[in-house]
């Protein structure tokens, strides 16, 4: 099996086996998946091919996988956490998180700082993506809003 197809299997199938933790409704399980195997996909493109410092990389992931999951929901009529937060699952830094804590049973100390800061910056470069989209989002919609507004008062002057 190729590289890539391995990276697709794994983003698939460990965003639907969240999904289904998470109680994700069966209609958007498929879709989630397919969500959080291009996030993931794009997040190993980015860092191992194109050399982008990991943080960047989770970044850019993160906000394809949050902009990807409010287009959905807005066309599936569901929640847009459904579709975000399992889609962002292949993109914790849970080796991290289990090497700093490993680290610091150990007593290394100056090694768990160091993993305990690179996993708090992925998770601030998660939790900042997912901010981005969703200013992007009430931005958009507040403009629609007053587009709509503007044409109805158009109307009503002619």
């Amino acid at each position: 099996m190729s590289y890539y197809l391995k990276l697709l299997a794994t983003g698939f199938f460990s965003t639907i086996a969240f999904g289904i933790i998470f109680n994700v409704p069966k209609k958007a399980l498929i879709s989630g998946g397919i969500i959080g195997m291009f996030g993931w996909v794009l997040y190993s493109i980015l860092s191992v091919n194109y050399g982008y410092d990991i943080m960047a990389a989770t970044l850019i992931s993160t906000l394809f996988v949050a902009i990807i999951s409010q287009l959905l929901a807005r066309i599936k009529k569901m929640p847009v956490t459904v579709f975000s937060i399992a889609g962002i699952i292949p993109l914790v830094p849970g080796g991290p998180a289990y090497e700093t804590m490993r680290n610091f049973v150990e007593n290394e100390y100056s090694i768990a700082i160091k993993l305990a800061t690179k996993t708090l910056l992925i998770s601030g470069a998660i939790a900042f993506g997912l901010i981005i989209s969703g200013v992007i989002s009430q931005t958009k919609k507040r403009n629609d809003q007053i587009h709509v507004k503007q044409s109805q008062s158009d109307d009503q002057i002619l």
